[in-house]
């Protein structure tokens, strides 16, 4: 059931919520939460499909809240408020309400938004795109336990890193931390069977990803050992070799659905490592409200400390490019060795004209001086 609301209010948002219940026939509230989701125009369906995908799992009163930009200076000092109220089928197992608002009621969304909160309930901030750096000080996330953002929407995501460390609040977290859960999982259950100590690590993925730079972080933060940084095409994270006193242990995900965990001494294992939908990631969020400790360590570790990122080379292509090598330098040493020879067949006439020579002005002079006697 949908019921659309123009130029309202936030009292007649709730009498729309409470109509819409007996309408369906369920006037009790059952949700856990307030989803509060703050996005554009051009996001706002995929953040809220994920959101009622998420919703099954976690029955809340989801709030997105679309900051509509005026044309005319006349719009943007009015304030006006829009509003789409759906329950039943058409909001997952919860009730979703879609605020647009318009002019001055941009800067005052949280005005808008708090009489629409569950009473007695947590409340989430999720930023899909266009998060504040500093999210715990924004108007609506000052509402929130929690704070999601989204780091693989920015345009430097390196930079974002590095503002957020500084900006860290406790209830902040990124689902770019929560897409490495599983290689988090995988690596730690690995090195558990392991009784070995790490010397080095290596971390593979693609450009412009968090996720990349962050588990590089949490294995610096946790094993306390120098970690690189290499690129390669993607998709996302694609492998993590470690070093140990055991042996090398590498876990490998090549196509982004199936990885292969190779440690010494053990076969090979295929392990079902595949890249998640947002609503996977954020019900995976919704679970924990409490402040996430690891993550506010490992970003706090520094993004700088792991350096600059390096072309990824395979052992393949190493012995490939030592061989490309050899040749050029037997050519070149070909090449030394003819010029040698050369210069020296030149160099050898050169040195024996000048003897011929002399000997003949020895002969000519010998006739005179024997003339001369005569």
């Amino acid at each position: 059931m949908k019921i659309d609301l123009t130029e309202t209010t936030a009292s007649k948002v709730n009498k729309a919520l409470v109509q819409g219940r007996r309408t369906i026939g369920t006037p009790a509230i059952g949700m856990v939460l307030t989803l509060v989701i703050v996005t554009d125009e051009e996001n706002a369906y995929d953040a809220l499909k994920a959101a009622n995908e998420a919703s099954r799992e976690h029955p809340s009163r989801t709030l997105v809240v679309i900051k509509r930009v005026s044309r005319s200076p006349r719009d943007r000092a009015k304030a006006r408020l829009d509003a789409e109220v759906r329950v039943g089928a058409d909001a997952g197992t919860g009730e979703t309400v879609v605020l647009r608002l318009y002019g001055e009621a941009i800067n005052h969304a949280q005005s808008v938004v708090l009489p629409l909160l569950l009473p007695d309930a947590p409340v989430v901030v999720w930023w899909p795109v266009n998060a504040p750096v500093d999210a715990a000080r924004d108007p609506l996330g000052a509402l929130a336990q929690r704070r999601v953002t989204d780091m693989y929407t920015a345009e430097n995501p390196i930079r974002e890193l590095a503002e957020r460390a500084d900006a860290y609040s406790p209830g902040d977290t990124d689902l770019s931390w929560t897409r490495i859960t599983p290689w988090r999982s995988m690596l730690a259950a690995a090195l558990d069977q392991l009784p070995c100590k790490v010397a080095e690590v290596e971390v593979e993925g693609e450009e412009f990803n968090p996720s990349v730079e962050l588990l590089g972080m949490w294995l610096a933060d946790r094993l306390g050992v120098p970690v690189r940084r290499l690129l390669s095409a993607g998709p996302g994270l694609t492998a993590v070799r470690m070093e140990t006193d055991c042996g090398p242990v590498a876990l490998d995900r090549a196509d982004g659905s199936l990885a292969t965990l190779a440690m010494q001494g053990q076969p090979d294992r295929n392990v079902a490592l595949k890249r998640r939908e947002t609503a996977e990631l954020l019900a995976e969020e919704l679970r924990r409200l409490d402040p996430d400790d690891t993550y506010a360590s490992t970003l706090k570790y520094g993004v700088d400390r792991l350096g600059e990122p390096q072309r990824a080379q395979t052992p393949l292509a190493t012995k490939a490019a030592e061989s490309a090598d050899e040749p050029a330098d037997a050519a070149e040493a070909t090449e030394t060795a003819d010029a040698k020879s050369e210069s020296s067949e030149a160099s050898a006439p050169k040195a024996k004209a000048p003897a011929k020579k002399s000997a003949s002005k020895k002969a000519a002079s010998k006739a005179d001086a024997k003339a001369a006697s005569e």
